[in-house]
């Protein structure tokens, strides 16, 4: 069968076996929890001697769909903020009283996504998708996943991540729903055909870029629960028997080496000697003004008045200026239209010194406002896409978008990683370039992240994020969705080493970003106006959702910060925002918590060498070179 029919025909079969019908029979003695919601199925049951807990997604079975208001809900099989936090409840038991040697976690995946409503976004639903995917990594107990249906986004890798995972024969994982890649690739959303070609997303895909292990096999007749359940189970019974023979330590590590292999697919000796001996790029000059700057100038010579003669703008001869609400060549917007010098438009870190507006920045914007003067040194550099994957997995599409991206930034990826001092503290960086495909995740930004952990980790150094993205990047498929796996993995090493780690949340913070890395942050800082959402305004209206767009902003959304201490049993750890910054006071107020983490921090034992500080400040005008490591 074609790619475009099996979807249609068996993935999103109307009567195609939901998670509670398998459920029920694996696990003949299955006893549910009550559950928060319509979407979630949890509880535990026993596979042979072996005891169960299941953790499933289900979408709605056809009896459940007998109403016109029943066919018009709009999250049907989608888990909300609720559901994401009974979840997380479970996986926090398990590991305050683990470990549990003889039991075994299973997810069942089977969904669009996670609940996109306001309802959720006001309950932090991004940052539980991250938590919980971190959970999934550090939980003391044998994990399965299986791709029972539909996996959808971060919604279905927030219980994905396991031990040994598997995807039914004829289900689909995707990094979103093929409707919604056709309509945003290709701006036609009939075109689902391409989209499923783009996604990457069958279990033979799957498996070839190890996002599940295994393929268990589909039944002939799409309907057959009794034959979909007989394979699974015989699935579940050799795996467990399998994975009882391995060590539960040598399991836990495992899961944090699987996410550095995950869309890293041409790595050989090179590559690993490589990421050792690279050092931080020092020649590399920031440019002062983005490329796509529409600057207004006077003719040389004379004064120039502007054309809207009497709002009292002179345009000096020589002198570069913008025009707040039209600085940029093809993103015009609201503004107060006031004329201003380019270059204190600059040193404002572009916010307009008459309103306020701020727009967004570039990652050489926001290396203005985070280091100190001369002491960025970039790294990793020159990696690319074509240096991570084979060129048979670069389609058409991807490589004419790549060199559209080119033109528009400084920089040659979505993340720009480095060494600086921030106030005099040596620190690594991790920033998004919004000028390069919107800041969206790809393999290069994920294996990037990975590397200026290893390398924060080496220095014995704190990480600062600057989250400024609009998601996954779709082109790259499944792969880019696998980024999330691989930064919450790398953030998790940062917090098992006792190092810091900075989030800072720009505008805007959406999508697989702030899903993941962006919201473990030890401290979220936001600044003013930033979104910080899941899922943007734009893509929740055109799926008929209700938009609260003031609620989403950083001003908004630190409040909550105080419901999720009041609410511990809901929130776990999650804080959200702690504080919001504007850019010029951003420096000094990331140096605030980095000496907090020194002054804390001296006299922690070394385990070599015995007590010492552990951060030591560096004058501002000079940098640590790579042959300073010892003094550091």
């Amino acid at each position: 069968m074609k790619l475009i029919d099996v979807f249609k025909t068996r993935t999103r079969h109307p009567f195609r076996p939901r998670s509670s019908e398998v459920i029920k029979r694996l696990f003949a003695d299955f006893r549910e929890y009550e559950s928060v919601g319509d979407s979630l199925i949890m509880g535990q049951g026993h596979l042979g001697e072996r005891l169960v807990y299941v953790v499933a997604q289900q979408k709605p079975t056809p009896d459940r769909l007998r109403s016109a208001q029943d066919v018009g809900r709009l999250n049907w099989g989608m888990l909300n903020a609720d559901e994401h936090s009974q979840v997380l409840g479970l996986l926090r038991r398990l590991s305050e009283t683990g470990p549990h040697e003889d039991a075994l976690l299973v997810s069942f995946i089977d969904t669009y996504g996670a609940d996109i409503s306001m309802y959720s976004a006001l309950r932090l639903q991004a940052f539980f998708i991250a938590h919980l995917i971190r959970a999934y990594i550090t939980v003391p107990i044998r994990t399965i996943s299986i791709v029972l249906g539909e996996g959808g986004s971060g919604g279905a890798l927030a219980l994905q991540v396991a031990d040994r995972r598997a995807s039914v024969e004829d289900a689909i994982y995707a990094t979103a729903p093929a409707e919604s890649m056709a309509a945003i690739i290709f701006r036609d959303p009939a075109r689902i055909e391409d989209a499923l070609m783009i996604s990457k997303s069958t279990g033979k895909d799957l498996r070839h870029f190890n996002v599940v292990d295994t393929i268990i096999p589909a039944t002939k007749k799409v309907t057959d629960v009794d034959g979909l359940a007989k394979n699974i189970e015989m699935y579940l019974k050799s795996t467990a028997r399998e994975l009882g023979r391995k060590s539960l330590d040598k399991l836990l590590a495992k899961r944090l080496e699987l996410s550095e292999e995950l869309g890293v697919m041409r790595r050989g000796r090179f590559y690993d000697l490589k990421r050792f001996i690279e050092r931080p790029l020092k020649q590399f000059q920031l440019h002062k003004a983005p490329p796509d700057i529409k600057v207004i100038s006077a003719p040389s010579g004379s004064i120039h008045v502007e054309d809207t003669y009497g709002d009292g703008s002179l345009l000096e001869p020589g002198q570069a200026y913008i025009r707040c609400g039209e600085e940029r060549q093809d993103a015009p917007g609201p503004g107060c239209g006031a004329i201003i010098p380019l270059d204190e438009y600059l040193r404002n870190h572009q916010v307009c010194l008459n309103c306020g507006r701020a727009h967004v920045l570039d990652a050489s914007g926001w290396i203005s406002v985070l280091a100190d003067p001369g002491t960025f040194h970039e790294l990793f550099r020159n990696m690319t896409v074509h240096d991570l994957l084979p060129e048979e997995d670069i389609h058409s599409y991807y490589r004419d978008f790549l060199e559209k991206q080119k033109k528009r930034a400084a920089f040659t990826e979505s993340l720009v990683t480095a060494q600086a001092t921030i106030h005099g503290y040596p620190a690594v960086l991790a920033i998004s370039e919004f000028a390069f495909a919107g800041g969206s995740m790809g393999v290069v930004f994920g294996e990037k992240f990975r590397l200026a952990v290893e390398y924060a980790l080496r220095k014995g150094w704190p990480l600062v994020s600057l989250c400024c993205s609009g998601g996954a990047r779709l082109y790259e498929g499944i792969v880019a969705l696998m980024q999330m796996y691989k930064t919450v993995a790398a953030v998790q090493r940062m917090k098992t080493a006792g190092l810091p780690f900075i989030s800072i949340l720009a505008d805007p913070s959406t999508g697989g970003a702030i899903a993941s890395y962006a919201a473990l942050g030890d401290v979220c800082l936001a600044e003013p106006g930033a979104m910080v959402i899941f899922t943007g305004p734009r893509v929740m209206k055109a799926r008929g959702f209700e938009v609260q767009e003031d609620a989403v902003r950083s001003d908004s959304l630190v409040d909550l910060a105080a419901r999720a201490l009041d609410e511990p049993d809901y929130y776990g750890e999650i804080r959200g925002i702690q504080e919001v910054v504007p850019r010029a006071k951003m420096r000094r107020a990331v140096a605030r918590y980095l000496e907090f983490y020194a002054r804390a921090r001296v006299g922690v034992p070394d385990k070599k060498k015995g007590p010492r500080p552990y951060l030591r400040r560096l004058k501002v005008d000079r940098m640590l070179s790579p042959s300073d490591d010892e003094a550091s």
